[in-house]
């Protein structure tokens, strides 16, 4: 029997955030086209909603692109990726439940 015990602690480090902006802040969202990543837990597609007509209602939205990954445990695939980036001027990702 060995008596070392060893603890692991699951805490990562804190990091340190960059100095800046990575992107420009969008000045309007008149005739932009927004994404949604819905995370496929349940109720953010009804948020979702909500959000997509009233930033089209109110804002002036032009379109709404929409991609559900198939669980919440994966990454979105490569393809929504490339499409969000391609369509999109503005992007929001959800968590429901």
């Amino acid at each position: 029997m060995s008596s070392t015990l060893t603890i692991l602690d699951p805490v990562a480090p804190a990091g340190v955030a960059a100095a800046g902006r990575a992107f420009k802040p969008l000045a309007t969202l008149h005739g932009k086209v927004v994404g949604f990543i819905d995370n496929s837990k349940p109720n953010f597609n009804f948020l979702a909603d909500d959000l997509a007509m009233l930033m089209t209602s109110r804002y002036g939205v032009a379109r709404v692109v929409r991609h559900r990954k198939p669980t919440a445990s994966v990454s979105a695939s490569r393809e929504v990726f490339a499409d969000i980036q391609k369509q999109c001027d503005l992007v929001i990702t959800g968590s429901g439940d």
